[in-house]
């Protein structure tokens, strides 16, 4: 769904090597997997680790705030889903989450042309606080501070 999607919006951040299904499976595995259900129907998946990202170490910029935090990676919806805010109902669903986990700090990561998702971690009250190498390559890296 998210692939399919990107190519619509005209660009290519994810490919047939990542995320794979296994990648998924190994998510669900791991407690980090999540489905957003409508209606019954898996209209979105997204990965949720409170485990750190390795390559947030190195970031050329700054962290707003340093201590634990959860990732949020491989966030997609189904295109029948798309326009009814799931996006939004999923940050805060997440930021649920942390809370219950005593965990204060977001962070994300984006390619450059990946426009939409830029908008949507504003929109959510994400920063923009540099860019960090991930699967190969430069992405725009965001962090939110919950109160």
């Amino acid at each position: 769904m998210g692939r399919r999607f990107q190519k619509e919006q005209g660009f290519t951040q994810w490919t047939e090597d990542y995320p794979t299904l296994d990648t998924v499976r190994e998510d669900i595995r791991a407690d980090k997997g999540y489905a957003l259900l409508t209606d019954g129907k898996i209209a979105g998946y997204m990965c949720i680790d409170f485990d750190g990202e390795p390559a947030y170490q190195n970031i050329e910029g700054a962290w707003r705030l340093e201590g634990p935090y959860a990732v949020v990676h491989r966030m997609a919806f189904h295109s029948a889903f798309r326009g009814m805010g799931l996006a939004e109902a999923s940050f805060r669903l997440i930021e649920e989450l942390c809370q219950q986990k005593g965990v204060s700090i977001i962070r994300v990561d984006t390619d450059f042309p990946n426009k939409r998702m830029q908008h949507i971690l504003t929109k959510n009250g994400f920063v923009n606080c540099g860019t960090v190498v991930f699967q190969g390559s430069a992405k725009l890296a965001y962090d939110k501070i919950l109160s």
